[in-house]
């Protein structure tokens, strides 16, 4: 990991970071950003990883994920923050993140964890993984032949997940927002679910495309 960027607003936890980056890759070379403006200035850099917050003074770390996510798609994108629950992750992953960890983790668990990068193994905190695992024990698609989505409801799956309303899922497909909602229901049916976020970590497992592009 030559090129790493650091994205968070608090400046101790901005040291303490790049030195857990440093413990780890002691040839990278690190760039901070303290907003998603700042964020902003260093498109086109092609870093190898990125470790973002979610929380930020101008806006969400979800904006930097997917502005890298275009930028450098090659980059590895790690969630780092204190968010734990269920909306901000599925919100995280939709968005593009490769990995999620949580600032409270003990420092040397969250070297080992970036130390893994480099050989394929995505760095998400165990807390993380186990809510993960438990949702799809609940929620996972119900066997059967029903659970199998037609093309259009996998097409208004992938749309719904990026964050897309009911009209402008409509206005993409070109069909009524009547049809639309007729078509949640369904889907909602097979998989057996019960919400958007349920929904967005479906698309996200079925590799649909994922994070809604900023207007």
């Amino acid at each position: 990991m030559k090129q790493v960027l650091i994205v968070e607003d608090i400046a101790e936890t901005r040291r303490w970071l790049a030195k857990i980056v440093l413990q780890t890759y002691p040839e990278a070379e690190i760039s901070m950003a303290e907003t998603v403006r700042a964020a902003a200035t260093f498109q086109g850099r092609g870093f190898d990883l990125a470790l973002i917050d979610l929380g930020l003074p101008d806006g969400s770390g979800l904006d930097v994920l997917r502005m890298i996510q275009r930028s450098s798609p090659d980059a590895i994108k790690v969630v780092t923050t204190v968010m734990g629950d269920d909306a901000s992750i599925v919100a995280a992953l939709s968005a593009g993140a490769d990995g999620y960890l949580l600032k409270e983790t003990a420092p040397a668990v969250l070297a080992r964890q970036l130390s893994q990068l480099s050989d394929g193994i995505p760095a998400i905190a165990p807390s993380v993984a186990r809510r993960i695992m438990a949702h799809f024990r609940l929620t996972g698609p119900s066997a059967g032949e029903d659970a199998q989505l037609t093309e259009r409801e996998t097409d208004v799956l992938g749309l719904i997940s990026r964050g897309l309303r009911n009209s402008e899922v409509a206005h993409e497909l070109g069909i009524a927002e009547t049809t639309v909602a007729g078509y949640i229901k369904v889907i909602y049916r097979k998989l057996g679910i019960g919400s958007r976020a349920e929904a967005a970590w479906h698309a996200y497992r079925l590799g649909l495309q994922m994070g809604r592009d900023p207007e």
